[in-house]
């Protein structure tokens, strides 16, 4: 964690300084949405379902677990599902960028990548979110689409928003940034469909996102992932002794909570956390014999120089019953929406109401 995040999430005093400029950011953010309202503007609203699962703050929050439950569950009731990204941390040569296991990361960034590899449906990655949604209906035919991290990218049209919020931090101070985390005020989330609370809903206010539907989901270790030869086992017993010392990589938005699972699975282990996003380099691993777990995030861009010592904790988004049965009555409706479009002979664009 950066001293100023620290500071968001502790509630530091000498944040008022930064009050002018949080307002200025407010004001920006109020014209630049309005105009996507506005018509001033464009929306592309695709003739299919856009899911985005996005965030009010920076950083962290398990969004991109959720992308995957989501994909898997869609997959497994009949839908052909794909995934548009922006991409952070990679560069392509041209773009919409059709991600597959073995795209480099350096060009996909690592979160398409990750959920590439654990999905295997089709990902876009493009700087212009659009235009990777028409690609993946154009050339793959998908028939509902998730947006991984758009909730703030107006241009492409959604059905349907999810916010996923840190259960443990929460909003942090609750300020718009440099003054807090927030990427919105959070006037923003009355207007979303639902919110996801990560490992809990205690860190919301009652009057956060009043009268949308709220829920809570964990991130369950599945297994435990051999880097260097792709072997998997069982979460117990350990794979690997921990008579050598072991060390702990977390380049994520929120490395404590790595660490806090690692506890929970008793494993013992030296916290080490990078920025998210970090690019790792060998420099970065340990010295022999010392034993390294990481995140699935943090694997892949450790893939190219792993050896035999690298561990990969792997994990999946568990919703409530309580969203499931909700998710499934978005996902009928949008079922019979369809039906009945094709029964009238036209495409009926799938919008929020």
């Amino acid at each position: 964690m950066t001293p100023i995040e620290r500071a968001w999430y502790r509630g530091a005093d000498w944040l008022v300084l930064l009050a002018p400029l949080e307002a200025l950011y407010r004001h920006v953010v109020k014209r630049r949405r309005q105009a996507y309202r506005d018509g001033r503007r464009d929306v592309w609203q695709p003739p299919v379902p856009v899911i985005v699962v996005g965030n009010l703050s920076v950083g962290g929050t398990g969004k991109s677990p959720l992308v995957a439950w989501l994909v898997r569950w869609l997959r497994d009731n009949g839908w052909r599902p794909g995934i548009v990204s922006r991409g952070y941390g990679g560069k392509a040569e041209s773009y919409p960028l059709a991600v597959t296991s073995t795209t480099p990361v350096a060009q996909s960034g690592d979160e398409p990548l990750m959920l590439a590899q654990q999905t295997g449906a089709p990902v876009a990655v493009d700087p212009d979110r659009p235009q990777a949604a028409r690609w993946l209906l154009e050339q793959l035919q998908c028939d509902i689409l998730i947006a991984d991290d758009g909730l703030q990218h107006y241009a492409l049209g959604r059905a349907l928003e999810l916010v996923v919020v840190d259960g443990v931090r929460g909003f942090g101070n609750r300020h718009c940034l440099p003054r807090g985390p927030l990427r919105e005020p959070l006037g923003r989330l009355a207007e979303v469909d639902a919110l996801i609370a990560n490992g809990g809903v205690a860190s919301l206010a009652g009057t956060d996102g009043e009268g949308v539907p709220r829920f809570s989901m964990t991130l369950a270790p599945t297994a435990w992932r051999h880097l260097a030869s792709g072997a998997r086992y069982p979460i117990e017993p350990l794979p690997f002794a921990v008579d050598a010392p072991v060390v702990a990589l977390a380049g994520i938005g929120h490395p404590q909570r790595f660490f806090d699972t690692l506890d929970t699975l008793g494993v013992p282990h030296q916290g080490l956390a990078f920025g998210d996003h970090h690019r790792y380099s060998i420099a970065d691993l340990p010295d022999a014999p010392t034993i390294v777990v990481m995140t699935a995030k943090d694997a892949v861009k450790c893939a190219g120089f792993a050896d035999q010592r690298c561990w990969v904790l792997d994990v999946e988004a568990t919703p409530e019953p309580a969203f499931v049965t909700w998710w499934a009555e978005q996902v009928d409706g949008w079922s019979r929406s369809w039906i009945d479009a094709l029964a009238a002979g036209a495409e009926r664009p799938m919008t929020r109401s």
